[in-house]
């Protein structure tokens, strides 16, 4: 007979295994949490030194182009960039540069801060911006849209618009009214605001009237037909504001171009006059005038009937 009697086996778990072996998960947890902690710490507290010293940094790179903007002068070497980059512009109308550097040299060694008035939005419009990026530089224009969406593209651009009456075609009459009245209300030293002169502009703000401007520059408005406003008004202006400046550099340098122009030439005679013209070259005229008294009646030293505006 088989003895049916099995032996049954029993296996006990002493209780200080188990208890062990969650320690050691315990103690691996806390090592994990720990290293987690620290490495928290030391990346926020690299992040906050970061951005600390970045606002350090960006203070002291705004204090710095701040002071620059006011006191240092443009390098020669970005002014010679700005200029390459200008006369090799894609534009049909650009300058030359023969045309652009003089006015660049006058800018350069004008004192700061230099006063920039120009006739005309053209496509070196942002060029004498940033060549006078230390002084006052205005910008007078015939076509209100075209100002206005200048000044809301490029804030920085000072853009006033002008409504010439004048026309090409009535050159000659314009020069011998403001001939025949140069003792009233054309005088060559006037304030232009109040002025009832055929040639002058009378309607811009009146504090571009208050400015010594140091450097003028014609370059508008049209002049390409008849009916076409021309340069006369702008001409005359120009030569009016030169000569009744109260302060500043007694001598305004004003440019021409297209000095080639018929309107250019005899105006540039009549109310610049040949004594005052430095330089012509290319398609550039370079006056120089001086502050005049104010009972002057003549606009030349001597008698400048043009011979052009005779034939």
């Amino acid at each position: 007979m088989k003895n049916t009697n099995t032996n049954t086996k029993l296996i006990l778990l002493h209780p200080y295994i188990q208890k062990q072996g969650n320690s050691n998960r315990l103690w691996l947890l806390a090592f994990i949490s720990i290293l987690t902690l620290a490495f928290l710490a030391t990346l926020i507290y690299t992040r906050d030194r970061e951005s600390s010293l970045n606002n350090t940094n960006t203070s002291i790179i705004s204090s710095v182009i701040s002071t620059n903007a006011v006191s240092a002068p443009l390098p020669a070497t970005v002014i010679n960039t700005l200029l390459h980059y200008a006369s090799k512009s894609n534009d049909t109308y650009h300058m030359t540069y023969s045309d652009i550097k003089p006015i660049s040299d006058v800018l350069r060694k004008c004192s700061s801060p230099c006063n920039l008035l120009v006739f005309g939005l053209t496509p070196e419009t942002l060029l004498w911006k940033a060549l006078n990026h230390n002084g006052k530089t205005v910008f007078i224009d015939e076509n209100r849209y075209y100002a206005a969406y200048i000044e809301e593209k490029h804030p920085e651009i000072d853009a006033y618009d002008v409504q010439y009456t004048t026309k090409r075609s009535e050159m000659k009459e314009l020069i011998a009214s403001a001939k025949e009245h140069v003792a009233n209300e054309c005088k060559p030293v006037q304030n232009l605001l109040f002025s009832d002169c055929k040639l002058g502009i009378n309607d811009l703000p009146n504090h571009v009237y208050e400015v010594d401007w140091d450097v003028i520059l014609v370059d508008g408005p049209r002049g390409d037909w008849p009916e076409a406003p021309g340069r006369m008004s702008a001409i005359f202006t120009s030569g009016v504001l030169a000569r009744s400046k109260k302060g500043g550099n007694p001598k305004t340098h004003i440019f021409l171009h297209d000095f080639s122009g018929e309107v250019e030439q005899v105006c540039g005679n009549e109310f610049l006059c040949k004594e005052n013209l430095l330089e012509a070259s290319g398609s550039m005229g370079h006056y120089v005038l001086e502050r005049m008294n104010e009972s002057s009646v003549q606009y030349c030293k001597g008698s400048s009937s043009s011979t052009a505006l005779s034939t």
